[in-house]
């Protein structure tokens, strides 16, 4: 399984991450970042299978994936 990390500073809330994750692990945060966004927020009780689609997408490189 893998751990999902998403760096609020970079993150724009763009989405793109959202329909490419097999689990739909990733939707919207509820507290916005310094710039105003609300940034992507992995949810906790979903399994990540770390198949890095999601960093992958990220034009930012907001989206850390690491597999245990």
């Amino acid at each position: 399984m893998g751990k999902i990390e998403v760096n609020p500073f970079y993150c724009k809330a763009c989405e793109l991450c959202f329909p490419v994750c097999p689990r739909g692990i990733l939707g919207p945060g509820d507290v916005p970042n310094e710039k105003g966004y609300f940034t992507v927020k992995p949810d906790p009780d979903k399994e990540c299978v770390a198949c890095m689609q999601c960093a992958i997408m990220c034009p930012e490189g907001a989206i850390s994936v690491y597999r245990d």
